[in-house]
């Protein structure tokens, strides 16, 4: 089968990640291009974002429901389907058997053809920020998921009593790490990647200079790749 014909059974995408707008800072123009291309595209969020602020005045409750109400609208924006929250604490993420399994009832509940995901390991590539360890644990839990664990049967079979069958994913699109060899090109989704970075107000405030922020970063990805625009992802594609 060519990539082309491939390209064209993909139905269903998940995007799994660790926090709210994770998923707009490293995919947000390449989820709303697959979304206008008719490909359902569905969030899981690992932790309740509870940690994400630095005002005093704000409580972990407030904050919780305030960032989930933005990914929600962020999702939105996209064309996104749905959007789950795990809700493990914010900035405690393990890669543990219970993040595994719930992220495991996530792929068996939607059936996703393609995974977008965080990269399991830190990123000495770029001298710009260092991974947070939730990044990590998301991205190391969701690629043990969708293998071995989405495909076998016998791998905790209370998913099996509770109706969610295996399944196998045939794509993984890691990003955030080294090594990417694919390029998406995102020339005409950007605006939405922006619109929906800024449904997260409280992460990305007001700043008129933050979309051009945003598009002369993508801009430095899509170099050398005949693009304007451009996400990078490392692609796994498992047949």
């Amino acid at each position: 089968m060519s990539q082309d014909e491939q390209q064209a059974e993909i139905k269903r995408a998940m995007v799994v990640v660790a926090h709210p707008d994770d998923a707009e800072f490293g995919a947000a123009g390449t989820i709303a291009k697959w979304a206008s291309e008719g490909i359902e595209v569905y969030y899981v969020l690992c932790t309740d974002g509870s940690k994400g602020s630095s005002n005093p005045n704000v409580a972990a409750e407030d904050l919780i429901r305030m960032r989930r109400q933005e990914q929600i609208e962020a999702a939105k924006v996209l064309g996104a389907k749905e959007v789950e929250f795990l809700d493990y604490p914010d900035a405690y993420l393990e890669h543990t058997l219970e993040l595994r399994r719930d992220i495991t009832r996530m792929i068996r509940k939607y059936r996703p053809d393609r995974v977008i995901c965080q990269a399991p390991y830190r990123s000495f590539g770029n001298n710009a920020y260092i991974n947070h360890p939730d990044h990590l644990a998301a991205g190391d839990a969701t690629l043990a998921a969708i293998y071995p664990t989405a495909r076998d049967r016998l791998t905790f079979p209370e998913l099996l009593a509770d109706g969610y069958e295996p399944h196998k994913v045939r794509e993984v699109y890691v990003m955030g790490g080294d090594g990417a060899d694919t390029w998406i090109d995102i020339t005409d989704t950007v605006d939405k990647k922006v619109a929906s970075l800024r449904k997260h107000a409280s992460q990305v405030g007001d700043s008129p200079e933050f979309a051009e922020r945003i598009k002369e970063r993508a801009a430095r990805v899509a170099e050398g790749h005949g693009m304007k625009y451009a996400e990078a992802f490392k692609v796994f594609r498992l047949g």
